[in-house]
């Protein structure tokens, strides 16, 4: 017999893909809680009983998509052959802009993503993911008598190249 946490999390995992897939492909405004209730085959009232807002559902998707995006870098680099630390930080980078580019990500993360949750929770969920790595890699390329301070400037300087670059490529016409 399915239990009733059981139900919640099915409902709930529905109410995400529902939605992930709609903003996907309109964007975050021109999706209502009608229309992802709908595609997910509930009501809008059982929408609700999950979830308190759009807002709230976009963001969960968009943690997903940075779940998922961190997950495929974490898997390319562990199947990459070898190659010197420079090469290999400019390659998982050059993997997470390909990944966040990809049409199923490109306008959750990089065109919505900042709009809808504003800049400060957007920078926070991909630092959830996405901080403490490019950390380590600017560790091991920094000096042995590299302070803390410089460590966490250089972090912060490689993760704004990146988002910036993200960003660029998410606006373009080509990315």
């Amino acid at each position: 017999m399915v239990q009733q946490a059981d139900r919640s999390a099915a409902t709930t995992k529905a109410i995400l893909d529902a939605a992930r897939a709609l903003f996907a492909r309109h964007g975050y405004a021109d999706v209502s809680i009608d229309q992802i209730a709908e595609r997910a085959g509930y009501t809008k009232g059982a929408f609700y009983h999950h979830f308190s807002s759009k807002q709230e559902v976009f963001e969960q998707v968009l943690d997903g998509v940075q779940a998922r995006l961190a997950a495929l870098v974490a898997k390319r680099a562990q199947q990459a052959p070898a190659a010197p630390l420079p090469r290999a930080l400019a390659r998982n980078i050059l993997d997470y802009l390909e990944g966040a580019i990809h049409p199923s990500v490109r306008r959750i993360l990089l065109i919505d993503g900042p709009m809808v949750l504003g800049w400060k929770r957007w920078r926070e969920i991909d630092d959830k993911y996405f901080a403490d790595v490019v950390r380590a890699g600017v560790i091991r390329l920094m000096s042995e008598d590299a302070g803390a301070a410089e460590i966490a400037s250089a972090t912060r300087l490689m993760l704004g190249a990146i988002t910036e670059a993200a960003l660029s490529s998410g606006r373009a016409e080509d990315p």
